[in-house]
């Protein structure tokens, strides 16, 4: 019995940490999505005087960052789940 109940917590165990694992992946893909619509909006100010070159290299950089950190599946357009 409790191999039974060791291995029924291993299968339990396993799939908190696929669960855990896709919902990190779905808030990366969210806050790469964010990165992007600061850079768009920090270019967009430039380009219309409001806003500064200094403003667009930071988001940039965020974005680049972030990339570097979680990759640039959100970049493909490609959900975090397939």
């Amino acid at each position: 019995m409790t191999s039974f109940l060791d291995r029924a917590k291993e299968v339990a165990q396993r799939g908190l940490d696929v669960g855990k694992e896709k919902v990190e992946e779905v808030q990366a893909h969210r806050t790469g999505g964010d990165l992007l619509r600061r850079l768009g909006a920090a270019y967009y100010a430039e380009q219309r005087g409001s806003g500064s070159h200094e403003a667009v290299t930071g988001a940039l950089e965020a974005v680049e960052t972030h990339i570097r950190q979680h990759g640039d599946a959100f970049l493909r357009g490609t959900t975090p789940t397939g």
